[in-house]
């Protein structure tokens, strides 16, 4: 059952950040709390906390990291909307938006900023999630247009899109990684899962990529996140 609210909290919109570091949600929590009719009203660090607080404090937005300490944000997002369907989600993230903005999107969050972003842009950001508009950056709303107007087949997807369009969230942040020069063993401890689990990850994404050993998985995982950043 969620928690009666105060009388002087009764005008303030309630908001709830997920994020496994302390000192970022506490400042997003200031940021937000500057705001004369804003209210961080709980905070989480992983999706289990995330699930009961959101149950007791019954918010009317959810901000949400995309690296958690036990799940994938995006699943997490995916999980939210399909039980809590009116909820508003938003993505806070230091992941590149031209990788993730459009999964966190169809996950079902309506808004996508990247924390290295202005203080001003994520309160602009909260304020058209709860308006029920979505939020994201020109270069990404231009996208999704486009992907709109020429239909969702994969032969009109962009190239890097269609890389890695069939791997999982969590593959694709391992990929992303591996990408980045981080070891095996450096990612299980990134992502707070054993390496069996990653080596198991890593064994799927060739699969799925059809490449033949580490090494071409090494090489195309590299060719690809550089291929991002200079985008």
């Amino acid at each position: 059952m969620a928690e009666p609210r105060k009388q002087n909290q009764e005008t303030k919109t309630r908001i709830i950040i997920i994020d496994d570091h302390p000192i970022v949600r506490h400042g997003i929590a200031q940021l937000i709390n500057m705001q004369k009719d804003l209210l961080v009203c709980g905070e989480a660090k992983d999706s289990t906390e995330g699930w009961e607080i959101i149950k007791e404090k019954d918010p009317d937005l959810v901000i949400v990291d995309l690296s958690l300490e036990n799940a994938s944000g995006l699943d997490l997002i995916k999980a939210l909307s399909a039980r809590m369907p009116g909820l508003p989600l938003l993505v806070l993230s230091m992941h590149d938006e031209n990788l993730y903005a459009e999964r966190a999107i169809r996950s079902g969050a309506m808004g996508y900023v990247m924390k290295q972003e202005a203080t001003e842009t994520l309160i602009s950001a909260i304020y058209q999630v709860l308006k029920g508009e979505i939020f994201v950056s020109e270069k990404i709303k231009a996208r999704l247009l486009q992907r709109l107007l020429r239909g969702e087949s994969g032969t009109n997807q962009e190239e890097e899109y269609t890389i890695v369009g069939g791997l999982t969230n969590r593959e694709l942040e391992v990929f992303q990684l591996i990408g980045k020069g981080l070891s095996t063993r450096r990612i299980a401890s990134k992502l707070n899962l054993s390496i069996k689990t990653i080596e198991t990850h890593r064994q799927n994404i060739k699969q799925k990529l059809n490449l033949e050993d580490s090494t071409e998985l090494v090489q195309q995982a590299v060719q690809w996140a550089q291929s991002m950043e200079n985008k």
